[in-house]
């Protein structure tokens, strides 16, 4: 176990990391007007958000198992090395295609900023507050949800695009300085190669798939079920397997794997666009827009570590999750039923209930599959489970996004459009309901 002392320090060091690796998905949208009018390339500025979310997703998988053979820290410092380089490089951009290539080293980094904290703070803390600790990763991902936005737009507002990205340099630095200083783990003992062909077989089906939302569907497709059954076939053979077949021996894991990328789905879906809504509705700015969220940010915190510190203290999580996806349900139904014209006092009072419902599942799903499994496994279970959430949140933004656009093809005012869409987020939360029943306990 580490040292008493520098847990703190260490848990601050991973959080932080996490923090500038979820925020670096969102607050850059804000900027690409101002982006677009100083480096040109219009047509291809989506771009500078997609080739950073694709990197990161795409590497998450591969980092548990590099940290099982080098150490959590090392690998964390070095991965953190790499996004603040890729930030600096962002900054200096002169060209877009300067920009696009920066940004996807970034994400490489930012792979393991988003996976490993989930790891290392499962190992710092004893099994009895793990489901507390992943609780604070839940709150990270609540406040970079809003706070991008907000953060992004004040910066480019006041200093400039270049700043988003310069920005993370100090902070990335502190980061590095903050584990490398204070993290102190056991290696797990891993000495067989990695599995690179399984990494790049993965890497490629989950771009392939995420590409399916970029305009790519048909050859996008296959390419992702091609390469997705080749991993398969891989995994099955490979001496050190990236995502042990025996994984999916675990009845837990075959329930949180699917439910976890259904979840995400749902949290991109609803807080990409609720924004929206609320600008169009009310006529608030950007700024004013992401403030409107705080109650769900508020009610996500609060549950998540009220029902951390009770699932410690029973080690049942089963009734929290099926809550949860109740409240979900509940929330989007109620979401489907708002207009123009509801008060914003109403609107905030569902928007919290929707991150009540998410704060008692978020993290409490990793911890289920962290559990499921021993602790050799610990590393692969977590990656799993955190790369098919990021997968699923970009295919959420996507699928909830081409809905949007269809409804305000058909003439209808985006006040009135956002909540017909959001109104499917009730069926997804009911299936996601179905699946936690099936959970063992």
């Amino acid at each position: 176990m580490p040292k008493t002392a520098r847990v703190p320090l260490a848990t601050a060091g991973l959080l932080l990391g996490m923090l500038l690796s979820v925020l670096d998905q969102t607050v850059v949208a804000i900027a690409l007007p101002d982006i677009a009018a100083d480096l040109g390339g219009l047509e291809a500025i989506g771009w500078i958000v997609t080739s950073y979310v694709l990197a990161s997703t795409a590497t998450g998988a591969l980092y548990g198992r590099l940290s099982d053979r080098y150490g959590r820290r090392a690998v964390f410092v070095t991965s953190a090395a790499v996004f603040v380089a890729g930030s600096a490089l962002s900054g200096l951009a002169q060209t877009l295609p300067q920009l696009i290539v920066a940004r996807t080293v970034q994400g490489i980094g930012a792979g393991a900023l988003f996976v490993l904290p989930a790891i290392a703070l499962s190992e710092l803390y004893p099994a009895r507050l793990r489901s507390r600790v992943q609780g604070f990763t839940g709150g990270v991902f609540a406040l970079a949800g809003v706070g991008g936005p907000l953060a992004g737009g004040a910066i480019t507002d006041v200093w400039g695009w270049r700043w988003i990205f310069y920005v993370n340099l100090p902070l990335g630095l502190l980061s590095m300085a903050l584990t490398a200083f204070a993290l102190r783990l056991p290696r797990n003992g891993e000495s067989g190669r990695v599995d690179l062909a399984g990494a790049a077989l993965i890497a490629g089906a989950l771009v392939s798939l995420l590409l399916v939302t970029e305009g790519h569907a048909l050859s996008a497709g296959v390419s992702a079920a091609v390469l997705g059954a080749l991993f398969v076939w891989w995994e099955r053979r490979a001496a050190d397997p990236l995502l042990p077949p025996r994984l999916f021996t675990h009845r837990a894991l075959r329930v949180a794997l699917p439910a976890t990328a259904l979840l995400g789905a749902l949290l991109g879906g609803s807080v990409v666009y609720l924004p929206t809504f609320l600008q169009a509705a009310y006529g608030m700015g950007a700024t004013q827009a992401g403030l409107g969220l705080i109650p769900y940010v508020l009610a996500l915190m609060a549950a998540s570590s009220l029902a951390g510190a009770r699932i410690g203290a029973s080690g049942r999580f089963k009734p929290y999750l099926l809550a949860g996806s109740i409240l979900a349900v509940t929330a989007f139904l109620l979401l489907g039923r708002i207009t123009p014209g509801t008060p914003y006092p109403l609107v905030a009072v569902v928007i919290g209930v929707l991150g009540a419902g998410f704060g008692l599942l978020m993290q409490n799903l990793v911890v289920v599959a962290q559990n499921a499994v021993p602790p050799t496994d610990l590393a692969a279970a977590t990656s799993a489970v955190m790369t098919v959430r990021g997968l699923g949140l970009s295919l959420g933004v996507a699928v909830f996004g081409a809905l949007l656009a269809r409804r305000l093809q058909d003439g209808v005012p985006i006040a009135e459009a956002v909540p017909d869409v959001l109104v499917w987020g009730a069926p997804a939360a009911a299936v996601l309901a179905v699946l936690l029943a099936l959970l063992p306990g």
